[in-house]
């Protein structure tokens, strides 16, 4: 059945495509033919930080192989490639042919203002797409399809496939190597929490020995261990099946009650809202913080970085924590993969054609090998039946030496490959970390036109409202006596408007 209904869609898209060009847009001899050299596609590209853009990344050379095309890359650093690309989007004529995101969030307005296009829109220039989303299960068709779609039901945000079991994993996260100095017992609840950092305090006097950052990321991480899929504001609640507003719960009153007492006998940072990154970082680093929960990948970070100085120096990862005697371990997740790309809508049918074409070969199984693994001898090589990439002294990691799993660089992925670039350090307990990992949380909505003014009305006031009082509360300038209050003013300030916004752009992807 979903075959047929592949089919009908393709019909309609190539009509409604060749509408388009009819109603102005620029007609260049769009052609299903492969593309070659002459054929330049041009990417805003986001470069990360911890892995920046190389040119000469031996994945952009299988990328050109593999399309036959030329490309033309323009990188930006995270912090500014959000700006870089809305003044493009604002200025079409500036667009380059594929930008990369870190979230079909982040690029709904361009959907909705008609600059992205549509997979459907152009699958008869992608067979290898077609086909990968025809083998899909049920399940994988919602987790890996649905979740990219905009609020028309076109797919706008590159799906993909194969790094879930790495992708976006937090972890709770200890100095393994102070604990074993000290013998200090790995804490299994919050009371255990607060014992072990008193503990510490009084072994290293100047430390914040649970060390959190990313402003109140810190409460939707470590929420799992009241309440499983809990997150301060927006969250579906798939025990009860319906949408909730974190900061109304009761459980957010219990998260407040810990972070008051922590901060108020200085065993975390005061400021954990604001503390920048390069100030969490040297805490870390320097024996003055000890236990937080965060990306599973800052093993790795940390270890790296330290051990320059402290060969000893440990980061790993524990089971989580539980707020009360018989709670569920576990950390919530993001349920997709949020690195992607979107096709820009140039008003250029042969470059939009190519640009189809060019997106349709990451789904290919020749792509898949190449993307992932790259060339025998060249960036792998085979030890008993087992494929183990080539590395260098330094013990490089394949993102930073080839460009594997970075931004742009990838659709589908074969998951052996994406493990295996994991260090040792984290495998040791990646296992553990996904067997108390949280993987299906909130649903990816695309609000229509209507939903989207109720969330701009409300959701700006409400967020600033909620912030501003959590900040008092936990710093003590506003009593936790006043909760029920804070409760019902958002309550009046209508969040419900907002949760009815959300029941019903998720009831078009159910």
């Amino acid at each position: 059945m979903k075959k047929v209904i592949s089919l009908l869609l393709a019909f309609i898209m190539v009509l409604s495509l060749a509408a388009c060009t009819a109603n102005g847009g620029k007609t260049g001899g769009a052609t299903t033919d492969p593309l070659t050299k002459d054929d330049v596609i041009k990417i805003g590209l986001i470069s990360h930080a911890s892995w920046p853009f190389s040119e000469d990344w031996k994945v952009w050379k299988y990328i050109e192989e593999g399309t036959g095309a030329t490309l033309d890359i323009a990188a930006y650093p995270a912090s500014d490639a959000g700006t870089k690309f809305s003044l493009m989007f604002a200025a079409p004529d500036t667009l380059p042919d594929i930008i990369t995101a870190t979230g079909k969030v982040s690029v709904d307005k361009y959907i909705q203002q008609g600059a992205t296009i549509a997979f459907d829109d152009v699958s008869e220039y992608m067979p290898s797409y077609n086909a990968w989303v025809d083998s899909l299960t049920e399940e994988e068709y919602q987790t890996h399809i649905v979740s990219c779609k905009g609020a028309d039901g076109k797919v706008h945000f590159s799906p993909v496939k194969g790094r879930e079991k790495s992708q976006n994993v937090r972890a709770w996260l200890y100095r393994k190597d102070i604990f074993e100095k000290h013998n200090l017992a790995v804490p299994t609840t919050f009371d255990e929490l607060y014992a072990v950092c008193k503990q510490l305090k009084a072994l290293y006097p100047e430390s914040y020995p649970y060390c959190v950052r990313q402003k109140f990321v810190s409460f939707d991480v470590s929420g799992a261990s009241w309440k499983p899929y809990w997150r301060m504001n927006a969250y579906y609640d798939y025990e009860n099946e319906k949408w909730s507003y974190g900061a109304t719960e009761d459980v957010f009153e219990e998260m407040l009650v810990f972070y008051k007492k922590m901060i108020a006998e200085d065993l975390m940072p005061s400021d954990f809202m604001t503390i920048s990154n390069a100030t969490w970082q040297e805490l870390i680093t320097t024996d003055r913080g000890f236990v937080f929960p965060d990306y599973q990948t800052r093993i790795d970070f940390f270890n790296g970085l330290a051990r320059v100085n402290n060969p000893e120096f440990e980061i790993s990862a524990f089971v989580p924590p539980v707020a009360k005697e018989g709670g569920v371990p576990m950390v919530n997740k993001y349920n997709f993969d949020s690195s992607g790309v979107v096709m820009c809508n140039s008003r250029d049918d042969r470059r939009i054609a190519n640009t189809a074409k060019y997106m349709d070969w990451f789904y290919s199984d020749e792509a898949v090998e190449l993307v992932s693994w790259g060339k025998e001898g060249e960036t792998y090589e085979v030890s008993d039946g087992k494929k183990k990439f080539i590395t260098d002294e330094k013990k490089s990691q394949p993102n930073s030496m080839y460009g594997f799993s970075t931004y742009g660089t990838f659709a589908r992925m074969d998951p052996e490959a994406v493990l295996v670039m994991e260090s040792e350090d984290i495998a040791k307990t990646r296992d553990m970390v996904l067997q108390h990992t949280i993987s299906h949380l909130n649903p990816t909505v695309s609000f229509n036109e209507e939903e989207q003014k109720v969330i701009d009305e409300y959701s700006s006031a409400i967020g600033t409202y909620v912030n501003e009082m959590v900040s008092k509360f936990v710093l003590g300038t506003e009593p936790l006596s006043k909760f029920d209050e804070f409760r019902e003013t958002i309550n009046e300030m209508g969040v419900e408007k907002i949760l009815a916004a959300y029941e019903s752009a998720y009831a078009r992807v159910k």
